[in-house]
């Protein structure tokens, strides 16, 4: 189902306390930076290393076992797949490499590169580094080229359908907020994005479809004259049923309204 209006609402911030100066013993020094550079016992960093081997170029990466059992897909993954000496390994032959690095990196961090990051002056969020790069909002980073689809994907759609295949709800948020802040995009990345997406979610996912229904509507002044886009919707597909059905609901609002 097509939604029409979209509704965020930001952590609150709060003012951090001042630091206080004390001063402590050189063997209590010693202490406090040693606990600081190894992980406590029981922490997710002592656990297991778990190698990954993605793609058909089979790169490996590596992870600790209890941060990947924080997606529920790779909780389940984990029970098998031993190597000899007991290692556990995983593969995910039909998994982008640079999209798999993006979810460990979320894994870890709580985000992955670029960031998102709050302007508290403007009170406004932007992507790190989107003023330095080439192109500004709309970089060339903010795609990734699929062989299997013969293009470019925008990148934050392919991280986004990971996310919904890991069971990592906050990293679907994530990625969507950060989609939104792109600009720029030519309408054939658009179009192949949006495929993608209605091909690796399910029906009953709505927000990023949503986000693309939404997308066109507002531009199509540009997709109606675009050849692309006439190739696509002669094509068919779910898609333009969808995006039927959210401009004729476009049409309704705009009747009511006068």
């Amino acid at each position: 189902m097509f939604k029409r209006s979209f509704n965020t609402k930001d952590g609150r911030v709060t003012k951090p306390l001042k630091a206080t100066k004390n001063a402590y013993p050189e063997h209590l020094k010693r202490k406090m930076q040693e606990s600081m550079e190894s992980p406590p016992i029981g922490s997710s960093l002592t656990s297991p290393i778990i190698t990954i081997v993605v793609g058909r170029e089979q790169r490996l990466f590596a992870a600790h076992e209890d941060v990947l059992c924080n997606s529920p897909y790779f909780a389940t993954a984990l029970k098998g797949h031993f190597l000899d000496g007991g290692a556990k390994k995983l593969i995910l032959p039909d998994e982008e490499p640079e999209i798999l690095s993006a979810i460990l990196e979320f894994l870890y961090k709580g985000d992955y590169y670029p960031r998102l990051l709050h302007n508290k002056r403007r009170n406004t969020w932007d992507l790190e580094d989107a003023d330095t790069k080439p192109g500004g909002r709309g970089h060339t980073e903010s795609s990734i080229y699929l062989s299997s689809l013969g293009g470019d994907v925008l990148r934050d759609t392919v991280v986004y359908c990971a996310a919904e295949k890991y069971g990592l709800d906050e990293l679907k948020r994530l990625a969507l907020r950060k989609q939104g802040l792109q600009s720029g995009i030519q309408v054939d990345v658009i179009l192949r994005s949006a495929r993608y997406c209605y091909a690796a979610t399910p029906d009953t996912e709505s927000r990023l479809r949503a986000h693309y229904l939404a997308l066109i509507i507002r531009s199509r002044k540009t997709f109606k004259r675009s050849g692309t886009m006439q190739m696509e919707m002669e094509n068919g597909g779910k898609l333009f049923f969808d995006l039927f059905v959210a401009m004729c609901n476009h049409i309704d609002d705009i009747v009511e309204i006068r």
